[in-house]
Formats: structure tokens, C-alpha cells, sequence
């Protein structure tokens, strides 16, 4: 049964990226022992992503026109328009996130959804009761203020740790399925 997961880093103090969408303190580990392998280990997991236009808008522009998910397909939920680079498999979007559950599970076929980057959109779904997964590595950086990790109006209940592990020697990998969640 295909699940909505949230693969994503963060700091210590619970931020994915500064106010300015730099990724700089995260860059930084790419080359680190395992980081590749976890990455590589989950995305064979994935059949489906799902991401908000603020992630686009930066892949657009850190990645050259290069579209870094070929054969997958990605549904952007955004306000905006926006071109796709060619040969994308994007399909964009506007609504509430609970409309397009069943689409994304369906491209998803017996793999899962990967909610990208952009809490904001992470907490839509998990508001929504479809976020199942959180796999979060808290990479050994403060940054002191950011976008949030989950940018949730208040507490969940405690999640349940699935996994742990130590990445490189410095970060911590931790998998969580949310309260009530089967998967």
C-alpha cells in the first residue's frame, strides 16, 4: 500500500532552509560518508512526488535546467504558472491537497509519495491526516531562525520511532510513522 512519506534534513533547531531559501549549511554534507546511500535507498521507494512552487522555483534555479527526478512523476501545487523543463513528468496543481490524494497515490502505483522539501505544503497534508512517514536527518547545524521543519498550528500526538541511524558520523537519520498511521 503506497504512503505519503516527507524525506527531508534539518537542523538541530529545526529549520530546512534560511529565510532566504539558502541550502548552504546543507550543501555542505553532500560528500558525507552515507548521506548518497540513504538518498539512493529511499528514492528506489518512490514512485510518485509531490512538491510546493517555492521547491520548483528553486530547483529551477540551482539546477540548471536539469530536472533532477526523470521518470517520476511530480505534481507541483502552486499559484503560480509555470513552465516545465523538458521531459518532466510534472503536472501542476491548485486546491486543496486533499483532492489530489487519490492521483497522487494512483502515479504512485506500488511505491510511495514523497512530499519534497517546502513544510508549508508537508504540514497541508499532515493536516489533512495523509502524512504517514517523516524520515528527517538532523544534520549538526544551528541556524537560528528559517523555514520551519513543519510549520504545524500546534502539537501531534507522539510519533513512533521506526529507525535510527548515524549518517557520516555527525548527523542522525530518523524514521517516524505518525499516530494512527499504518504503513
Amino acid at each position: 500500500m503506497s504512503i505519503f512519506q516527507y524525506y527531508v534534513a534539518s537542523t538541530i533547531d529545526g529549520f530546512i532552509a534560511t529565510e532566504d531559501d539558502d541550502l548552504g549549511w546543507l550543501l555542505q554534507f553532500d560528500r558525507v560518508e552515507g548521506v548518497n546511500e540513504s538518498y539512493e535507498a529511499f528514492m528506489a521507494g518512490v514512485g510518485c512526488i509531490a512538491m510546493g512552487g517555492d521547491t520548483f522555483r528553486w530547483l529551477m534555479k540551482h539546477e540548471a535546467g536539469k530536472w533532477p527526478y526523470p521518470g517520476i512523476p511530480c505534481w507541483i501545487f502552486t499559484h503560480h504558472e509555470h513552465g516545465a523543463p523538458a521531459g518532466a513528468d510534472i503536472t501542476f496543481v491548485r486546491g486543496d491537497v486533499r483532492e489530489f490524494a487519490p492521483d497522487l497515490l494512483a502515479d504512485a502505483g506500488a511505491k510511495n509519495v514523497w512530499l519534497v522539501g517546502g513544510g508549508d505544503l508537508v504540514a497541508q497534508f499532515a493536516n489533512a491526516g495523509l502524512l504517514h512517514e517523516m524520515i528527517v536527518t538532523i544534520i549538526p547545524v544551528v541556524l537560528g531562525s528559517g523555514k520551519r521543519l513543519l510549520p504545524l498550528d500546534g502539537p501531534t500526538a507522539p510519533l513512533e520511532l521506526l529507525s535510527s541511524r548515524t549518517v557520516g558520523g555527525a548527523a542522525v537519520e530518523l524514521h517516524y510513522r505518525l499516530p494512527g498511521k499504518a504503513g
